[in-house]
């Protein structure tokens, strides 16, 4: 039971990519489509991280009254309706109403099932927890090229992965035998944990909680200045045509589930430190590659290849972070962590992509690459500090 249930999971998992890499690569033809400046894209991803941050800091309050499979089922029925309403917006204000319940769901369901498994499985299973997100993340801008090459359109893309996205929260809400049975108390220790529930401010009081989440910061930010802006970047900057954009980025998200595959299969071997280590240096790497593109004529398929590479490096970082932090912070304060946690990346999301947007507008998308290693100091450094909080045992 307990590996059908863990199977149900990863396919929810699906459900939380899907939206998070659709919209950065339809935006190029959203924004043609609907007249709308180029900026615009930063104005709906600040949306949907005000709902993903705001319900990833009171998660543990939720996820303590409802449980995580009535979390789980609830957030990807919002989410698909989301993504339906999206499908037939005709003007921007749509966009903006609509982009606060995908991001409620998200910050819902990314909470509730990343600290399920952190408590109930191993390093492992977590990478390939989110090795489905890259599947997800992955599947929805390579289904969306097809329909931008031919007479679809964009909407037509977004009511497919309406469909799936459904799909999904159908199965997970038939799967309430599974979690009933594994939650029971003589099932092996795996009743669903009561975490203490202490809230964020206090949390962030703490040194050692504040450069974990500094990590998430970074790293999120990265992620997702790839996933909203990597397209456009190719189509304002490198001058490739919105769908062959679109299939592009599409090896960045591969890039991250392939990232999350390996970290998985390593972890018998390595350490997560080891493993986020090894991969903040692959992507290091590749953005100097993307940087050195602005002084040395590079053909456009080397951009494909680096995000490939960011996504393989970066990809390890998530997991292994938040399956430390039963670890780093003990098991009671998981739960209150991780949606500290999560409020901290999305908050990331919420500022830094938006920002780049502007400096896209006024100045150039060339930025793209140098904004992405100062995310990557940021994580790095913020690495770093925890590492040495938790070598001197100070929280």
């Amino acid at each position: 039971m307990a590996t059908l249930l863990l199977f149900v999971i990863y396919l929810c998992f699906i459900s939380l990519g899907i939206p998070d890499s659709l919209f950065g690569a339809a935006w190029p033809a959203i924004y043609t489509d609907l007249d709308l400046p180029i900026s615009y894209a930063s104005i709906v991803a600040l949306t949907v991280s005000v709902g993903t941050v705001f319900c990833s800091f009171v998660s543990g309050y939720v996820i303590e009254k409802l449980g995580t499979w009535r979390v789980t089922w609830i957030s990807t029925i919002l989410t698909a309706f989301a993504l339906l309403g999206f499908s037939f917006s005709d003007n921007f204000l749509w966009f903006c109403v609509l982009a606060l319940p995908l991001g409620i769901g998200a910050g819902s369901i990314d909470t509730a099932l990343n600290n399920y498994v952190a408590l109930h499985y191993n390093a492992m299973q977590m990478s390939f927890l989110h090795c489905f997100y890259g599947i997800g993340v992955s599947l929805s801008p390579y289904l969306l090229s097809f329909f931008l090459a031919g007479s679809g359109g964009w909407r037509s893309g977004y009511r497919t992965m309406f469909v799936i996205q459904a799909g999904i929260a159908a199965l997970a809400f038939a799967s309430y035998p599974l979690w009933r049975v594994h939650m029971k108390p003589d099932a092996a220790g795996a009743k669903e944990e009561k975490g203490k529930i202490v809230s964020p401010l206090k949390l962030l009081l703490m040194p050692r909680v504040r450069a974990a989440c500094m990590t998430f910061v970074g790293s999120c930010a990265l992620e997702h200045l790839c996933g909203v802006w990597g397209a456009t970047y190719l189509v304002n900057s490198r001058g490739l045509a919105a769908d062959a954009a679109a299939r592009v980025v599409t090896l960045y998200y591969v890039g991250i589930a392939l990232g999350r595959l390996l970290s998985g299969l390593f972890s018998a071997k390595l350490t997560p430190w080891q493993i986020i280590i090894g991969g903040e240096c692959l992507s290091g790497a590749a953005i100097l590659v993307l940087i050195a593109q602005l002084v040395i004529p590079i053909p456009p398929i080397v951009d494909g290849i680096a995000l490939f590479v960011i996504g393989v490096g970066n990809g390890a970082y998530f997991p292994n972070m938040i399956h430390l932090t039963p670890e780093n912070f003990g098991r009671e304060l998981s739960q209150s962590v991780i949606g500290t946690e999560m409020g901290s990346a999305y908050l990331g999301i919420m500022l830094i992509p938006p920002l780049f947007g502007i400096f896209a507008q006024r100045i150039s998308t060339d930025l793209f690459a140098p904004v992405l290693l100062a995310m990557l100091v940021i994580m790095a450094a913020a690495t770093v500090r925890v590492r040495q909080l938790i070598r001197q045992n100070r929280m």
